[in-house]
């Protein structure tokens, strides 16, 4: 038994800095960019046409919130390929299982992120705009020097939740064909006829990234509590 475990362990966690980590991190990153638009045009007071855009922008979040990761992947995946359109996609829309992984990933990633971020910004005092505005900042400056750097501290928490979960749900990118670390164990499985050891071990791994993801959280936390605790004093 030892001797498949010194086996497969390394080829696991070889799968897990080969795609597991850098589909949650090339994800959460862009899915944090999508999050931070689509929360500051949903938080918009514009009216006229600009109501439409933020109904776009409300119907995406509500759409990938309603719907499970998994048929979010295979409609990327193996949909996409049939969206066949006369001048623009006479094959269909193809992606690399890596690139399909990424683009569901950051699009859900963002539709659930935008909401912690919204409330986050609701959660800054109106008072802290009038502050930045009477200063002579514009409203984006004032949103950038002053608004943002209070919602990151409350949203930090969330936000971390949030990609501890993107790396534990990385596993269903094994139905695309990406052999990331759960992918691998269920090659392994199906080679050495050992499934329960090979699953577990896989979730073994899991549980030690996601732990140092965690201690990596609070230590975020201290920090900008610090941060917060020097303004008081």
């Amino acid at each position: 038994m030892w001797k498949i475990i010194e086996g497969s362990v390394p080829q696991m966690l070889a799968a897990g800095f080969k795609y597991t980590i850098p589909l949650a991190i090339i994800s959460f990153f862009f899915g944090l960019i999508l999050a931070l638009i689509t929360a500051l045009v949903r938080l918009s007071k514009k009216g006229g046409f600009f109501l439409i855009i933020k109904w776009i922008f409300g119907f995406y979040v509500w759409l990938f919130r309603a719907t499970p990761l998994l048929v979010q992947l295979f409609i990327v995946f193996f949909g996409l390929p049939y969206l066949k359109i006369k001048g623009i996609f006479p094959n269909g829309i193809k992606l690399e299982p890596f690139t399909a992984g990424v683009i569901t990933f950051s699009l859900n990633t963002g539709a659930y992120a935008s909401e912690t971020i919204r409330a986050a910004i609701s959660s800054v005092p109106q008072g802290q705009w009038e502050a930045g505005m009477s200063m002579g900042m514009s409203k984006l400056r004032t949103l950038w020097r002053i608004i943002l750097p209070q919602a990151f501290r409350v949203a930090l928490p969330p936000l971390s939740n949030s990609f501890i979960s993107l790396v534990k749900d990385t596993s269903l990118a094994a139905s695309i064909t990406i052999m990331e670390m759960f992918a691998v164990s269920q090659q392994l499985a199906a080679e050495n006829y050992q499934p329960l050891l090979m699953y577990s071990l896989v979730a073994l791994i899991y549980a030690a990234f996601t732990s140092v993801l965690t201690l990596l959280q609070k230590y975020l936390e201290q920090v900008t509590g610090r941060h917060v605790n020097t303004e008081q004093n």
